[in-house]
C-alpha cells in the first residue's frame, strides 16, 4: 500500500485531497501537515471532510524514500519543499504553480521568484492524464494543472494545431481564491455580483498557451457560487467543421478518459460540481469558420484535489478512477 502526505492539508485543496486519500482502498494517509493550523484535527479546520487525523507542522523527516507527496501550498511557496521531497526519494505531486511552466526565464515575470530548481522543471510531467497518462505514471515529479487551463485544455485539445484567434472566456466560484480572506472575495463584495479581473494578466495564461501552443486571450471572473468552473471557448476554424463531425471527433478523442464526458447541450457548473468529473461541449458556428466549446469542471475536484489523487493514483500503479467514482 503506497502512503501519502499532504503538505498544506488546511487550504480548501489540501483539506479535500486528504480526506480523499484517507477514504481510499489502497492508498494510506501519512502526515497530513499545516503551517498556521498545526495541532488541530483536520476535522475542526474542514469538518465537512471528516478526518480525524491531527495537522502537524511540515517535516521532510517523516517522509521516507518511495513515498508518495502532495504539496498543496500558494504559487511561489512550493517549490523548495518539493525539491527537498524529490532529494529525499518521494515521488510528489505538486499542487501549486511552481512546476506547471517548463520555461524557467517565465518566472520572474508571471510568478514573482526566480526559480530555485530549473533541472526539475525540466523533468516535470504536466499532470493532465488525457495528455500525458504514459509520462505520469513514471514521473517523479508532476504539476497538477491550474483549474483555468484545465477547463480550457479540456475544451481545446482536440482541435488543438486546427484552431487560431482563440479566446476563452472563464467564470469561477469563489473557492478558487483559497482559504485566505481577502476583499475581492468577501461575501459583501461577491454576492450578486460577477467581476472580471486580471485582464491580460492572469498567471493562466502562459500555462494554457503553453499546452495548447497557440496564442490565447484568457479572462476570468468570479461569479457568486462556492465551486465550479466553466469556460467558454471562442476559436476559428481552419477548416469547416459539421456539427456531428465536430462531435465525433471530441467522442474519439475522449475515448478512454475515464473522467471526461462529451455532451450535447452547453453544460453548467452543477453536472460536475464536488466530482473528479469534466464536461465538454463543442458547437459549430453554422455559418461556418469558427466553433464555441463549453468545458466545465469543479474547481476543487478536476481543478485541483480530484486532479491530484487521479496523478497519484497513476503514479502508484492504480486504476486512476480509484477512490474518485
Amino acid at each position: 500500500m503506497s502512503r501519502v502526505h499532504v503538505f498544506g492539508a488546511a487550504g480548501f485543496a489540501g483539506a479535500q485531497l486528504a480526506a480523499l486519500v484517507d477514504r481510499h482502498p489502497a492508498l494510506e494517509l501519512g502526515a497530513i501537515t499545516a503551517r498556521g493550523d498545526a495541532g488541530r484535527r483536520l476535522v475542526e479546520v474542514a469538518p465537512e471532510h471528516r478526518v480525524e487525523r491531527r495537522l502537524e507542522l511540515p517535516d521532510v523527516e517523516a517522509v521516507e524514500p518511495g513515498d508518495l507527496a502532495a504539496v498543496c501550498y500558494p504559487h511561489a511557496e512550493a517549490a523548495a519543499l518539493v525539491a527537498d521531497l524529490v532529494d529525499r526519494g518521494a515521488r510528489v505531486v505538486d499542487v501549486s504553480a511552481d512546476h506547471r511552466l517548463r520555461d524557467p526565464a517565465l518566472y520572474p515575470a508571471v510568478y514573482g521568484f526566480e526559480h530555485p530548481r530549473p533541472d526539475l522543471l525540466a523533468e516535470a510531467v504536466y499532470g493532465l492524464p488525457e495528455r500525458y497518462r504514459d509520462r505520469i505514471r513514471d514521473a517523479r515529479l508532476v504539476a497538477n494543472p491550474g483549474c483555468f487551463p484545465e477547463a480550457g485544455l479540456l475544451a481545446l485539445l482536440p482541435l488543438a494545431g486546427r484552431v487560431s484567434d482563440v479566446v476563452i472566456d472563464a467564470k469561477t466560484g469563489v473557492s478558487g481564491a483559497g482559504r485566505t480572506p481577502t476583499d475581492t472575495v468577501h461575501y459583501s463584495r461577491a454576492a450578486d455580483n460577477v467581476s472580471p479581473y486580471k485582464v491580460y494578466a492572469h498567471r493562466h495564461q502562459p500555462e494554457i498557451e503553453q499546452e495548447l501552443g497557440a496564442p490565447v486571450t484568457f479572462t476570468p471572473h468570479l461569479v457568486p457560487v462556492d465551486r465550479g468552473l466553466l469556460a467558454t471557448c471562442y476559436a476559428r476554424l481552419e477548416d469547416r467543421a459539421e456539427p456531428e463531425a465536430l462531435l465525433d471527433r471530441y467522442r474519439d478523442f475522449y475515448d478512454g478518459h475515464p473522467f471526461v464526458e462529451v455532451v450535447e447541450q452547453p453544460p453548467g457548473m452543477r453536472a460536475v460540481q464536488r466530482t473528479n468529473y469534466a464536461q465538454v461541449c463543442p458547437v459549430a458556428d453554422p455559418r461556418g469558420g469558427r466553433v464555441t466549446v463549453f468545458g466545465v469542471i469543479d474547481n476543487l475536484g478536476k481543478g485541483a484535489a480530484g486532479q491530484a489523487l487521479q496523478n497519484l493514483n497513476l503514479m502508484a500503479g492504480r486504476p486512476e478512477t480509484e477512490g474518485l467514482l
